[in-house]
């Protein structure tokens, strides 16, 4: 009973500050705004994406659908959105160390292992949170603006996915985005363990993002020898879902993967934490 109750205490912590409700504010925002560009010009968007294809096909029906947009979104936001995430897990020790506030959590009787998990397990609903926000506001403007439709996608082939097809695959997605940002989540809270300011694990965690998604745009030899050990490589595995047949292995793989990296992260921070004087 203790534990859930230092739960509800942290999420009271991580939804009191103001920065926790940027990601919410820029998500709706850049969410609205693409969903606007494409009711202005998506029939640009989707003459340029399907020019190649017109001599050998005839497109009927609405291709700018909400699906379609949603989409979109997906491909646009993921890389972005670990920033947002990052913001919050980051600051969630260091914020509390710096402050001086952290000592006074060991007055309670409760070990540092499980203050830890209960941190963790608020910044997990806080990002669970973020990806329902997601989805929600992407799919009810999208289908509210375009209405629905089959869904065009062009990988390295050409795949075209039926209204009800659609959907659980879109659904899909954001469940994977859940535990990609949830490896973000945990790799910030570890470098929030680890760095007393609260400024330094955001910045840290970005750093690290940008650095693994360059190495892995660069395909050489010495690069793809590390590619499998960067959780970066496999943030991007929900593409899979759009493909027919689903490439299940992928995803598998890179949700074996990203679970991984998350108890590596998290396995780290309660070693480091129980270890850590934070009495001086």
């Amino acid at each position: 009973m203790l534990f859930f109750n230092l739960v509800q205490t942290e999420l009271y912590k991580i939804f009191r500050k103001g920065r926790s409700y940027i990601g919410f504010g820029a998500i709706a925002f850049i969410v609205i705004v693409i969903q606007i560009a494409l009711f202005v010009d998506g029939e640009s968007y989707l003459e340029l994406g399907t020019q190649s294809l017109k001599d050998a096909f005839t497109f009927q029906g609405n291709l700018l659908n909400g699906y379609l947009s949603v989409f979109i979104i997906l491909t646009s936001l993921w890389v972005h959105i670990p920033f947002l995430i990052a913001l919050v897990a980051g600051d969630l020790i260091a914020g509390e160390a710096a402050a001086g506030t952290l000592r006074m959590l060991l007055i309670r009787p409760i070990s540092r292992t499980q203050i830890i998990c209960a941190k963790f397990l608020a910044i997990l609903i806080y990002v669970l949170a973020i990806v329902v926000f997601m989805a929600a506001i992407s799919l009810c403007t999208g289908l509210l603006i375009f209405g629905e439709g089959d869904l065009f996608v062009m990988k390295d082939i050409l795949y075209i996915f039926e209204s009800n097809d659609a959907l659980w695959r879109i659904l899909a997605s954001f469940v994977f985005s859940f535990l990609s940002m949830s490896t973000v989540a945990a790799l910030a809270f570890m470098l929030s363990a680890i760095v007393d300011s609260s400024l330094g694990p955001i910045i840290m965690t970005m750093s690290i993002i940008i650095v693994f998604m360059i190495v892995s745009s660069i395909d050489l030899s010495i690069f793809r020898a590390v590619k499998p050990f960067m959780f970066t490589t496999y943030m991007g595995a929900w593409r899979a879902f759009f493909s027919d047949p689903v490439e299940w292995q992928k995803i598998y793989t890179a949700a074996i993967a990203l679970t991984s990296h998350i108890f590596i992260f998290l396995g780290f921070t309660i070693w480091h934490f129980k270890r850590k004087d934070i009495l001086t």
